[in-house]
């Protein structure tokens, strides 16, 4: 066995140390991150050429007015290489909601239509998808293994008078608090606190001891620093009398009338201690559940954040779920950043986000093709010409295996599916109405009927046009999004890799008669192809093709950089109806205006549409 080179107590795992003794270093690849949305920011107040580097500007200047809170999809540990660049040692506080190793998968369910609660005797129609996957190849060592490496890059993140919090349970905490104390020191360590929630129906035909507390494990970067701390209290559930306390030469001693008589107080507040008495949230909670299934009570997050940070200080959550952390800091007044892997995380925090009514600017970015490229240069290999190339062949296998076909020769057809040509794009670029087109002539010199072809991306414009025409021509063709989700072993290894056929939305300009050069746009139509991805019992409720869109937004003069969100909808528990036209906009000056449509749908998928506008004056 090789020599470790363990200097003082630590947890120790397969694959921690390589064979001959060294530890296994993973820090991910710093990459550039990519702007796909700015919601709440008018182009008004832009500066020039700031938008490039909207993500940079302010970090390093505690500049609160033109700082951006930002909601990140990606892996975190290359979301958090990335951060590194600009935001190493400068984190206030970092809060983490991690898997707790429980071998299961979580997930949360989608409410379509417009009823939540309907008539009695009548169900709510539900899909219910999977969150994340808390399942991992090589059991507990694979899950260590994630989360050390994580931990490793928040301490680099975390500023010298910060602090951290992990939420973890009983079964997972141990081995946590090992990880902490390698990591963070364990002279840093704080306290333990337990979540205590005292609501929580427990299934009593289990022969257990319900369980009825989380821990929270409180660190901070640097015992001896400044680090923020501050002494909480809560309302008692009645008061009480106490004895009042004095300090006298040092020492606390009870505290006397000058008549040597022992003073006594009445006290309505009580000193926060370890122990939190916090509500778990409840699916029949329509004000903030939102049926998600690791969801946790923001103000649960908020005491973390009044406990050891300042107003205008920047918290970071790495595994944002449900978006709780991101509205606790945005409602205390804090900066933050929060990602996530998950898409439907991302779009259910970005509409938590919308909901608070005083809400600053956000941006949602990702990694994007870079993050692709890496992905396929560490997962294939990509070297020198010749390795590129083999790189991008098994890349194209690796897809039309998860897509169940088999790999052909041809010039643009790359596999096969029973009598289905398929063609795969590539990682770092859309798939063009010019590929398509090749695509199609090849498709029909083969003499085959349907080409299926799977993109990361497509051509603005890519819509019903082109289909129709393939189908003049006497193929049929389908168009399929190649899901973020083949990136995770996870995801891969559990065979949950599904692919979405690339939605279809119609959509017009309407003049306001009562509002001079006034237009609104109208939603009349938006077709997901493959209904099959819909559970039989829920596609025989839908009643109407609305009942398929969760949230749209508009921008109203899109200029190829971002889409900027001036105007948004969405459905939330308590308000099921989605309105279909938009507000009334005008231009204060002439000219021709690009106006992108985005939406989201109940899978959690974009579909954008766009139209121009010649507004004069």
């Amino acid at each position: 066995m090789p020599k470790l080179n363990i200097t003082k107590p630590e947890l120790v795992w397969p694959g921690k140390y390589d064979d001959d003794g060294n530890l296994v270093e993973n820090r991910g690849a710093a990459l550039p991150f990519q702007v796909i949305e700015s919601i709440k920011e008018g182009r008004a107040t832009r500066k020039s050429g700031q938008l490039a580097d909207l993500f940079t500007y302010a970090a390093s200047q505690n500049d609160t007015e033109n700082w951006h809170n930002k909601l990140i999809w990606g892996d975190n540990l290359l979301v958090m290489a990335s951060l590194l660049k600009d935001f190493a040692g400068k984190i206030d506080l970092i809060y983490i909601d991690p898997p707790f190793g429980t071998g299961s998968d979580f997930s949360y369910k989608v409410l379509v239509g417009d009823e939540d609660s309907p008539v009695p005797g009548k169900e709510p129609s539900i899909i219910e998808e999977k969150a994340y996957r808390d399942t991992w190849a090589q059991g507990w060592p694979t899950y260590l293994s994630m989360l050390y490496h994580r931990l490793v890059q928040l301490h680099a993140l975390l500023a010298d008078t910060g602090s951290v919090f992990v939420h973890v349970d009983v079964h997972a905490g141990p081995y946590v608090k090992a990880l902490m104390d390698e990591v963070f020191g364990r002279d840093n360590f704080q306290n333990e606190i337990a979540w205590y929630y005292y609501n929580k129906m427990h299934d009593s035909r289990k022969r257990l001891l319900p369980k009825a507390f989380d821990q929270i494990l409180y660190y901070v970067k640097n015992k001896s620093s400044n680090y923020t701390y501050s002494r909480l209290e809560e309302e008692r559930d009645k008061p009480v009398r106490q004895l009042k306390r004095a300090k006298v030469d040092g020492k606390m001693v009870n505290a006397r009338d000058e008549d040597g008589n022992i003073i006594y107080q009445e006290r309505t507040t009580r000193t926060v201690d370890s122990v939190w008495r916090i509500r778990c949230l409840q699916p029949a909670n329509k004000t903030e559940w939102v049926h998600y299934g690791t969801q946790k009570p923001v103000d649960l997050i908020e005491r973390v954040i009044q406990l050891a940070s300042k107003p205008g200080d920047i918290v970071l959550d790495a595994f944002v779920g449900s978006g709780s952390s991101a509205v606790a800091a945005e409602r205390q007044g804090r900066r933050w950043i929060a990602c996530d892997l998950g898409r439907y995380a991302i779009h259910t925090t970005r509409k938590r986000l919308l909901e608070i009514p005083d809400c600053k600017p956000f941006q949602l970015l990702n990694l994007g093709r870079y993050e692709r490229q890496h992905w396929q240069g560490t997962e294939f290999g990509q070297s020198g010409d010749d390795q590129t190339k083999a790189a991008y062949a098994a890349y194209i296998r690796f897809i039309l295996e998860l897509y169940q076909a088999q790999p052909i020769e041809g010039e643009y057809i790359h596999g096969k599916k029973g009598g289905t040509l398929v063609m795969v794009g590539a990682v770092d670029a859309p798939v063009t109405i010019s590929q398509i087109n090749d695509g199609l002539a090849e498709c029909a010199e083969m003499e085959r009927e349907e080409l299926h072809v799977l993109a990361w991306e497509w051509e603005m414009g890519m819509n019903d046009p082109i289909i129709k025409q393939a189908r003049t021509d006497g193929v049929r063709l389908r168009l399929l999004n190649i899901p973020r989700e083949v990136m995770e072993r996870q995801a891969v290894d559990c065979k949950d890799i599904r692919f979405f056929d690339l939605a279809y939305l119609e959509a017009e300009i309407k003049t306001i008669a009562k509002k001079k050069d006034g237009i609104c746009i109208e939603l009349t139509n938006f077709v997901i192809p493959d209904t099959d991805l819909i559970p039989a019992d829920v596609r025989d409720k839908i009643s109407k093709w609305s009942d398929y869109i969760d949230y749209w937004a508009v921008d109203w003069d899109f200029q190829h950089d971002t889409f900027t969100n001036q105007w948004q909808t969405y459905r939330t528990r308590k308000n099921r109806k989605l309105e279909l036209t938009s507000e009334a906009h005008t231009y204060d000056e002439p000219g021709t205006y690009k106006i992108l449509i985005k939406v989201v749908d109940i899978f959690g998928n974009d579909t954008s549409r766009m139209l121009e506008w010649k507004a004069e004056q």
